[in-house]
């Protein structure tokens, strides 16, 4: 099923959005899906342009924007942090006049959601989180946590990141090592996918907002944000989505995650990495068709446990 795109004029600027329609057949009222893509050159399109389709042909109304920066939308007149970020989510569901939905979001999107759930959680009705941002204090785990962001941080505001990320957008076989171990099925990292993402990472100016977001959040010693001790507070049925072949979140912190919101499900896909919806669509779309259909019921149908007995 193809999407249909439009624009939204927001009080600062437009912003460019995927919506895909359930069947006019249909005959119930579909419920909505809003759908918050990742970083570095991601837009709608490449994150949801599978499952956004799937999940319209069963029965919901999918509205996924390219956020400010990112895709077919023009970036912001403000800077790109993660609070800002939050607030443009919030201003995007306003300004389509939303009533409930549930919200979901991959990477930098799942803690965009995160952070959309704990500040107006009033109109929401599930929450899922694809290798989400936001679970972890570093960048990574172990003990070279600390010299690898520091290293991060320094290369942010130095420049080496940066050439380094447009090294990659250059040559397609450094962008293909590099997906490689983003999506982990070769199978699902086809030319087709590979030509879509060079096109993208291609774009005049398309890690500008990405690169704004980093050096808001990567800090000498930390990341600014991990939502983790806040998740005792997210009061939604929540979905949570984790690759166990994830190179960008390790799976612990999912399960830590998962643990701490009082109605969690997780479900943990085998050999998915970071990109788990595009890597094991054949798992991950049943799954979040399931968890639609039946938010609050705590069954955990289609390998989606529930995180607590």
């Amino acid at each position: 099923m193809e999407p249909s795109r439009s624009i939204i004029d927001l009080p600062w600027g437009p912003v460019s959005y995927l919506h895909w329609s359930p069947p006019a057949e249909a005959t119930t009222s579909p419920s909505v899906v809003v759908l918050l893509h990742g970083g570095n050159a991601d837009s709608a399109s490449l994150s949801w342009g599978e499952l956004g389709g799937h999940l319209a042909a069963a029965g919901h109304r999918v509205i996924a924007p390219d956020h400010p920066g990112f895709g077919e939308s023009p970036r912001a007149p403000w800077t790109a942090t993660q609070d800002r970020l939050v607030t443009y989510v919030g201003e995007f569901v306003d300004a389509l006049g939303l009533g409930e939905y549930a919200i979901g979001g991959l990477s930098l999107g799942g803690g965009l959601t995160i952070g959309h759930v704990l500040a107006r959680p009033e109109r929401v009705t599930g929450a899922m989180l694809f290798g989400s941002y936001g679970l972890q204090d570093r960048l990574t785990d172990g003990w070279l946590s600390l010299p690898t962001q520091t290293l991060t941080w320094l290369a942010l505001r130095t420049g080496p990141l940066g050439l380094a990320q447009e090294a990659y957008a250059r040559s397609p076989r450094l962008l293909a090592s590099g997906m490689r171990q983003i999506v982990r099925s070769p199978d699902r990292l086809t030319e087709d996918l590979l030509a879509e993402i060079t096109v993208a990472a291609g774009r005049k100016g398309a890690r500008v907002a990405f690169e704004q977001w980093q050096r808001d959040q990567v800090l000498w010693n930390r990341t600014r944000t991990n939502y983790q001790d806040r998740l005792p507070d997210v009061a939604v049925p929540t979905l949570v989505v984790h690759g166990s072949r994830d190179s960008g979140v390790p799976l612990a912190r999912a399960r830590e995650a998962a643990a701490r919101i009082p109605d969690a499900r997780l479900l943990v896909v085998d050999g998915a990495g970071h990109w788990v919806q595009r890597d094991r669509p054949d798992l991950v779309t049943p799954a979040v068709v399931r968890f639609l259909d039946t938010r609050g019921e705590r069954d955990g149908g289609d390998g989606a446990a529930p995180a607590h007995p």
